[in-house]
């Protein structure tokens, strides 16, 4: 099993959507929908591109192929195939970390930018990264909820870690 911090992290993470999408999913469609000033031009833009990033970066780990996307692409037209896709993806997640052996994490990982230059990283500052760009993204949508009627949750990890069943208090 892999590093209790990055197995944490994945919980987290998790956690965290979970709130999010369900403070979202209270929002009536077309505010959710609506265009505000951000990078990816809606909550549902950037709550696609994490999903986005994260397809992206799990092939990676996994040592799959770069799959074929942008990272402006909205997967799902809807937050309800969103949520779905989101969810399977969270758990997906955890099991890939759970099952990462402590020993992988400071070997290199190759692999190639969506524009085709070749990186190698070792996988703890991968997943660390990794990690970080949910968060940051997911900052962003939180701000984004922020301007509707719907008030955005607590996402902070200390949140988290205080919840009964929390990787903290599990382990």
């Amino acid at each position: 099993m892999t590093d209790s911090y990055f197995l944490t992290l994945a919980r987290y993470n998790a956690w965290a959507n979970r709130r999010l999408y369900e403070a979202c999913a209270q929002l009536p469609e077309a505010e959710y929908m609506k265009p505000r000033p951000a990078f990816f031009g809606s909550l549902h833009g950037a709550l696609n591109h994490i999903l986005v990033a994260d397809r992206i970066w799990l092939a990676r780990i996994e040592h799959k192929p770069n799959p074929k996307l942008t990272l402006d692409q909205i997967l799902y037209g809807d937050l309800v195939a969103l949520r779905v896709a989101r969810e399977a993806e969270d758990e997906h997640i955890v099991n890939l970390v759970s099952g990462l052996a402590e020993r992988s994490l400071d070997q290199p990982l190759a692999y190639a930018t969506t524009s085709g230059t070749r990186q190698q990283t070792p996988l703890r500052y991968v997943l660390g990264h990794f990690f970080n760009h949910q968060t940051h993204h997911r900052g962003q949508a939180h701000g984004l909820l922020s301007q509707t009627a719907v008030a955005p949750p607590p996402l902070d990890l200390i949140y988290f870690l205080r919840q009964p069943g929390s990787a903290a208090a599990a382990g």
